[in-house]
């Protein structure tokens, strides 16, 4: 089995978080998805278990940090500086926000970073590695 990640994230609104998801383009994985939890698939290796508060409750006894603090900041990479872009825009229509933080553009990186319904912190960037300077 190739090695995989699940990211697990406390939502409030499962079927809301599920839409979010599924707008900025994951697909979601109905045999690892009920009324508590769902797993939404970006990639082959990359997951992400959306659980309500409850199920997330059954893991951990921590406290769920609230929508406007930072606990992780999940890294997404892109093909282009316009595939960034445009789903940059797509949560910020569909429930997240867009543009958290600075735009990040340092000629061989671009990055945005946006938050989804619940505050988590996605960033997503291109990178060219062979524009890197050599210092």
């Amino acid at each position: 089995m190739s090695r995989m990640i699940f990211v697990n994230l406390p939502v409030t609104d499962l079927a809301a978080a599920m839409a979010f998801y599924r707008a900025i383009g994951f697909e979601n994985n109905p045999q690892f998805t009920d009324d508590t939890a769902a797993c939404m698939v970006w990639s082959e290796s990359i997951h992400v278990m959306l659980l309500s508060h409850e199920k997330w409750r059954t893991f951990t006894s921590r406290p769920i940090p609230p929508a406007d603090s930072s606990e992780v900041m999940l890294a997404l990479n892109f093909d282009s500086r316009d595939a960034v872009d445009v789903i940059n825009r797509q949560a910020g229509a569909n429930g997240g926000q867009a543009d958290i933080n600075p735009v990040q553009d340092l000629g061989f990186m671009y990055g945005r970073s946006f938050t989804d319904p619940d505050g988590h912190i996605w960033e997503t960037f291109w990178m060219d590695p062979q524009g890197m300077p050599a210092s």
